[in-house]
């Protein structure tokens, strides 16, 4: 067996780190960072919104995990800074158009910052390699995204913490449930897939 096999399985990597880029690695990784905050800003155009939540279902939470898991700690968080910064700055791309941070939902765009380093910690370690693994991390972070955006919808909207649970969390467990498993299915696929090729 070679070892160019074993490699892709080896902890401490994530997917982005397989990309040939010996001699341009600050290149491929400026490119990877804006591709995830684009990525993101286009998948938060997927909104629907919810009766009676002042904050839609979108692909911007799916597209902020995937982002961290695949590129790692590091280029996550600047994905999901840069993702942040420029829709703070007044580009459209936050969930249905919007920009600034004046409105309910901003509060899960800044727990996207923290659940991106977060899940690209924990695929370093091996997170995204199995079913159970990937859930475990997709799990954490949609839950970290939920305890920052939760109480600031809370206080940007004056809702009582039962009341911002009920608009903010519950409505949208069985779309986090379907995004998990999405995740499950693509990140150890990919991993299996890199294996073979290598």
């Amino acid at each position: 067996m070679s070892t160019a096999a074993a490699a892709p399985a080896r902890t401490g990597a994530v997917l982005a780190d397989l990309l040939p880029a010996a001699r341009h690695r600050y290149a491929v990784d400026t490119a990877l960072v804006l591709g995830g905050a684009a990525l993101t800003g286009i998948a938060a155009q997927i909104a629907v919104p919810v009766p009676g939540s002042p904050v839609p279902v979108t692909g911007q939470t799916f597209a902020a995990l995937l982002v961290g898991t695949a590129l790692g700690a590091r280029r996550g968080f600047l994905s999901l800074a840069v993702y942040a910064l420029v829709g703070m700055a007044g580009m459209p791309w936050f969930s249905e158009g919007t920009s600034g941070m004046g409105f309910p939902s901003f509060g899960y765009v800044l727990g996207m910052l923290l659940a991106a380093s977060v899940v690209g910690g924990l695929a370093r370690r091996g997170g995204d390699r199995s079913v159970l693994r990937t859930a475990g991390t997709m799990v954490l972070g949609s839950a970290i995204i939920y305890a920052v955006g939760v109480p600031y919808l809370a206080l940007a909207t004056g809702m009582s913490a039962s009341a911002a649970i009920a608009a903010g969390l519950v409505p949208f467990l069985i779309g986090d449930a379907l995004k998990a498993a999405l995740a499950m299915g693509a990140l150890p696929a990919a991993w299996k897939l890199i294996g073979r090729r290598g």
